[in-house]
């Protein structure tokens, strides 16, 4: 028996001492990729150093000087954040609300404004909570930021006379806009989705990111996942896209890349195989992870317009 203990006590404390230096890699991950611990950290500028991101963050730099005159900055209040957005009022009474993903702000949203302003849409641009001039210290990946989704939709509509309002979400954005689109406190003025980049749930995703990078999974993947579901509130494996979409009652256009191999075409089946409205699935030849447009953007901004116009039929 005595045996027994002191082999476990030594197999526990060779756990120990190799879990606690994973943990703290884990944790450094964590903060890196989801802790906004000052505010130059996430805010408007180029997220990262690519020909092709600094492309389509000048061209959305471009479409908001062309516009400027149209535009007003407001703000709301989410819960305890005050959350910033940069709205262009073309005269119209829908509006689009575009939702990016993790490190981006209303400046690079703005890259995909054109084919909205075109179909009779005024567009709202924002910064999620902990990004740009919005308040907040962590990304939760969609899971709380919905909420905010739903607050900004009722300041277009209760406050600025928007009838009719659609969202265009970016990977965890078009997430966000899934997740308020099928909670039950869903405005039904809110129409429909664009969607690129849609992912399954978020353990998926950053498994496919750590993969492409060449990163080990084991034991990061478990334990930033558990980092990300404490302050989220809900378990990020059991509570993402997939889990919901099957309530989709709006029409969805699904955009996707068929060389992205964050969300693959793979997932992208999968996706749009549970979604239970309407729905359409473009597909892309060129282009990486929400790379699509600045690859083929006649090709992108028609089927917007054509999604917006005929919906998914």
């Amino acid at each position: 028996m005595i045996a027994l203990y002191v082999a476990l006590g030594i197999i526990g404390a060779a756990l120990l001492f190799y879990f606690i230096p994973t943990f703290l890699i884990s944790w450094r991950i964590f903060f890196v990729l989801f802790v906004r611990n000052n505010k130059k950290k996430w805010a408007r500028g180029l997220s990262w150093d690519n020909e092709e991101q600094q492309k389509m963050f000048d061209e959305g730099e471009e479409f908001f000087k062309e516009n400027e005159s149209f535009c007003k900055q407001i703000s709301i209040k989410s819960g305890k954040y005050s959350l910033v957005g940069e709205y262009f009022d073309f005269g119209f009474d829908k509006a689009v609300i575009i939702i990016p993903g993790r490190m981006e702000t209303c400046l690079y949203s703005l890259y995909f404004a054109k084919p909205y302003k075109e179909s009779g849409y005024n567009v709202l641009a924002i910064d999620n909570r902990s990004h740009g001039l919005s308040d907040g210290r962590y990304n939760t990946v969609g899971l709380k930021e919905y909420e905010d989704i739903i607050a900004w939709s009722k300041k277009l509509h209760d406050d600025l006379g928007v009838k009719e309002i659609v969202y265009h979400g970016l990977c965890i954005g078009s997430a966000t806009a899934l997740y308020a689109l099928t909670s039950e406190n869903a405005p039904d003025y809110a129409k429909a989705l664009i969607a690129e980049g849609m992912y399954t749930d978020f353990r998926e995703l950053f498994k496919n990111q750590l993969i492409a990078r060449k990163k080990p999974l084991f034991p990061a993947v478990s334990e930033v996942m558990c980092m990300l579901s404490v302050v989220s509130g809900k378990n990020v494996a059991k509570n993402g896209p997939i889990s919901c979409i099957g309530k989709m009652k709006r029409p969805v256009l699904f955009v996707y890349g068929k060389k992205d191999v964050f969300s693959t075409p793979e997932i992208a089946e999968k996706v749009y195989s549970a979604c239970s409205s309407k729905k359409r699935l473009t597909w892309f030849d060129e282009g990486v992870h929400s790379h699509l447009r600045i690859n083929a953007p006649e090709k992108y901004d028609n089927e917007i317009k054509e999604f917006l116009k005929n919906g998914a039929d």
